[in-house]
């Protein structure tokens, strides 16, 4: 069959889903035509998230937009052109891979709908994602046209649709409306083992997609997971979407039983896809997506860090962990060997208590703080993330944030506005109280400030967020919000 993927993605730069890398090689191998549209560079539909970010001071300045020129045409005409000169006979536009709630991935089922519904084409539509597996019913009464939602992790889903797409009902892990109802099957088998996949094959991308500036440089760059699955269960993280689908228990922050849920590639495979994307894309930079990297079994890391060091591969990675898994000197050893240049760590509140009672997330404060001195000796950047808005959050709590991180030091701030993501444990909390209307297109960091969920104005919530790295660096004894 003939499938167009299609990257609605508004971030205005270079990323790369991953679900892209892994659906691709596995629909070629069997014989399916696959041709991709990607509407990342676009200038009449992106919004610009590294140009943002640069002025917030998020990002250093770099030579990127000297380097990567925005596509002048217009989108809606050169997809319609692709489509009537492909024909596809589906077109797939989301899905779940360890990319799944950063990078704006979390409101592209919307954004490919909004392209869509604005095109001619005899295509069935198929579509996955976190919303698609958290409330599949809503999602198809907002976007009627939408003929098969795939919930939980899609590679093998879809190819089996593929068989034979029209008599798709007795797929296990689709959604479809049937006479005006709702139609669920039951959940599909968790891809116990990663390396059944083929490997990832980034071909599709262009080369400009690939440039990314990082810390002021421009590099070679891919999105990239060596696992699946967080044994963790925040509150208002997305993963616990998947954990439920996937009928997961948690108790204390922690997932009853992890094993299931944890999955990683060989060390064998891993070094295979980034000796290829080394020498046949020329990537420097790997942006590992991991929920989080150092859950990854230990043994498969060790052998990693080993082959990366017997070999000439010029590449390092940028990855997210949480505090307490920088515990031991034999930690931060194994990063450099895997040549880590970059660990992203949440902080999300500066409040220990808070983090425990409504984030569901259990770290001591001064593991926070030893983790990032850990690191900064061992000579590794360091980036904060931090949430805004949070409910129940005051101004003197947005404060002790502010004073952890100047205690912290990190090298890069990240902030972002808290976002009700629906399906996980806090968004059912809040909506018993406050009857969210459509927030299907919000975004973490740019576009969208969430209904209020705490006593702080949305303008004194965003001075915080365009101020929090001077506030840092500079010290709040001297604030002006006017």
């Amino acid at each position: 069959m003939k499938i167009l993927f299609i990257n609605p993605s508004k971030m205005g730069s270079g990323y790369t889903p991953i679900w892209i890398a892994s659906h691709y090689p596995l629909l070629k191998k069997n014989g399916h035509s696959v041709e991709f549209f990607d509407c990342c560079l676009y200038e009449d539909w992106t919004d610009q998230y590294i140009e943002e970010n640069t002025k917030s001071g998020m990002y250093l300045p770099s030579d990127y937009f000297n380097m990567v020129q925005l596509n002048q045409n217009d989108l809606l005409v050169d997809l319609q052109n692709e489509i009537d000169t492909f024909a596809p006979d589906v077109i797939f536009w989301s899905a779940i891979s360890s990319h799944i709630h950063s990078e704006g991935e979390y409101v592209n089922i919307q954004y490919g709908y909004d392209l869509l519904i604005n095109i001619s084409h005899n295509a069935k539509l198929i579509t996955g994602g976190i919303q698609a597996t958290a409330e599949p019913n809503k999602i198809l009464e907002l976007f009627p046209q939408i003929d098969i939602l795939i919930r939980g992790e899609s590679e093998f889903v879809l190819l089996e649709l593929l068989k034979d797409i029209s008599n798709f009902q007795s797929v296990n892990g689709i959604s479809y409306k049937r006479d005006g109802s709702l139609i669920c099957n039951p959940p599909q088998e968790i891809i116990s083992d990663l390396d059944v996949l083929e490997p990832y094959d980034y071909s599709l991308f262009t080369p400009n997609v690939l440039l990314r500036p990082y810390n002021g440089k421009v590099y070679k760059t891919v999105d990239y997971e060596l696992s699946r699955g967080c044994p963790y269960s925040c509150a208002y993280c997305v993963e616990t979407v998947i954990q439920k689908y996937y009928s997961l228990e948690s108790n204390k922050g922690v997932l009853k039983n992890p094993k299931r849920y944890l999955r990683n590639k060989s060390a064998k495979r891993i070094f295979f896809e980034l000796k290829t994307l080394s020498e046949k894309h020329g990537v420097e930079f790997i942006r590992a997506q991991d929920t989080n990297f150092l859950t990854i079994n230990r043994k498969v890391l060790n052998e990693l860090a080993s082959l990366i060091q017997e070999s000439d591969l010029k590449i390092f990675f940028y990855i997210e962990t949480r505090p307490e898994n920088i515990n031991s000197e034999k930690v931060v050893e194994l990063l450099k060997k895997l040549k880590v240049d970059g660990v992203a760590m949440g902080i999300e509140s500066g409040i220990e208590s808070f983090r425990e009672e409504e984030l569901n997330r259990f770290v001591k404060q001064e593991k926070i703080i030893r983790a990032f001195k850990m690191l900064k000796d061992a000579g590794i950047r360091r980036t904060s993330y931090n949430i805004l808005g949070l409910p129940g959050e005051t101004q003197e709590m947005l404060h002790s944030s502010i004073k952890l991180n100047a205690e912290i030091k990190p090298d890069n701030i990240s902030t972002s506005y808290f976002s009700p993501y629906i399906g996980t444990p806090l968004f059912d909390k809040l909506n018993e109280t406050t009857k969210f209307n459509y927030i299907y297109d919000l975004d973490d960091g740019l576009r969208y400030l969430t209904p209020q969920t705490t006593d702080l104005s949305a303008s004194l919530v965003e001075f915080y967020r365009k101020n929090f790295k001077s506030l840092v660096e500079n010290g709040i004894e001297n604030i002006d919000i006017n």
